[in-house]
């Protein structure tokens, strides 16, 4: 059976060829900032990491894109253990109308535009990754959702220093991935180091090395805390 299996490197001749010149060129989802439409792409069947530190604003950033991916046309569930569902959807909302107070109108003009477009997966702080895994399968195979936010690794129920099985849930969400052509988008946290003045890289992200070594992206968030320090109060 392993046969089938072995087959000569000239069999992908057409898919190498697609890679330079077609489709997949220019496939996947755009960022919502015209700067990055040239470099960057949400592909399907990848996996990608979002790191910071604490007040980074990864999950404010990570929700500003997925309003975009949505505005796409793409299918998308929020796995959010850092906050309800009405906190996510509040600051959505304000982020969707670039209003701190929101009309009753546009919130629920909103809510209307996101059915058919936006799932959130409502399961108190914690969850196993087993269940998190089955939950991605059943997103893709029967809602037919092209991206899902997973907000934060830090809360799948994996100890902090169990390394091994956090490398096994990443390696499983990678082939997740790669089998049915989701997106899988994975919030992360940086490691305590001697000051949050400096900018992180992946070696910053708290955990398995493994983490960031098998996704296909690695985003790294800094905020300049002490130029918002300077900054007028709205």
């Amino acid at each position: 059976p392993e046969a089938a299996h072995v087959r000569p490197a000239s069999a992908w001749a057409d898919e190498v060829i697609s890679l330079f010149y077609g489709d997949e060129v220019s496939h996947g989802s755009l960022l919502p900032w015209s700067k990055t439409h040239g470099s960057i792409r949400l592909r399907p069947n990848e996996v990608s990491v979002w790191a910071g530190y604490n007040g980074s604003g990864k999950t404010m950033l990570l929700n500003q894109i997925m309003l975009g991916v949505m505005a796409q046309g793409e299918k998308v569930c929020i796995a959010s253990f850092e906050m309800t569902p009405k906190r996510l959807l509040y600051r959505m909302s304000r982020q969707a109308s670039g209003s701190s107070e929101p009309s009753i109108q546009f919130i629920r003009e909103f809510h209307s535009w996101t059915d058919n477009r936006l799932w959130l997966y409502d399961h108190g702080n914690l969850v196993n990754p087993d269940r998190l895994i089955a939950v991605c399968r059943y997103c893709r195979e029967e809602m037919g959702i092209d991206h899902i936010v997973i907000d934060s690794l830090m809360k799948c129920g994996i100890a902090t220093d169990d390394y091994n099985r956090q490398k096994s849930f990443v390696d499983q969400l990678c082939v997740h991935a790669r089998d049915t052509g989701m997106h899988v988008h994975i919030v992360a946290h940086g490691r305590k180091g001697e000051s949050e003045t400096q900018r992180m890289d992946k070696h910053d992200v708290k955990g398995a090395s493994e983490i960031t070594d098998m996704v296909d992206n690695v985003y790294t968030l800094w905020r300049n805390k002490r130029k918002a320090d300077q900054l007028p109060q709205r």
